[in-house]
């Protein structure tokens, strides 16, 4: 009984093998998926009873003092810093920093 196994020889180069096997992403698939932006300006941390006694009118005092810059976040973690401009009638972000990738890293 023999119990030799055949190796199989691996084409030449990397014809054969497809990108999942080589652990790259193809980046037309990566810039199609879906992101949520968001600008935040400050937080807030309240009682339930102060929350309740909230009405038309109220002001809620945030962290954050005037001037300073407001943050960028990209799925929830903060990938840039800006002011606000007004584009168009619309509001805009001019980034005045952005966060260094290994930086963003320490965040997840």
């Amino acid at each position: 009984m023999d119990n030799t196994v055949e190796a199989q020889e691996l084409p030449e180069g990397e014809e054969g093998v497809d990108e999942a096997e080589r652990g790259q992403i193809n980046p037309e698939v990566l810039q199609n998926i879906p992101v949520t932006i968001s600008i935040e300006v400050g937080r807030a941390s309240l009682k339930i009873r102060d929350l309740l006694r909230l009405s038309q009118g109220s002001v809620v005092e945030l962290d954050r003092l005037a001037g300073e810059p407001l943050d960028l976040l990209v799925n929830s973690t903060v990938v840039a810093q800006g002011e606000i401009v007004l584009v168009n009638d619309r509001y805009g972000i001019r980034l005045t920093r952005v966060v260094p990738a290994a930086e963003r890293l320490k965040q997840l």
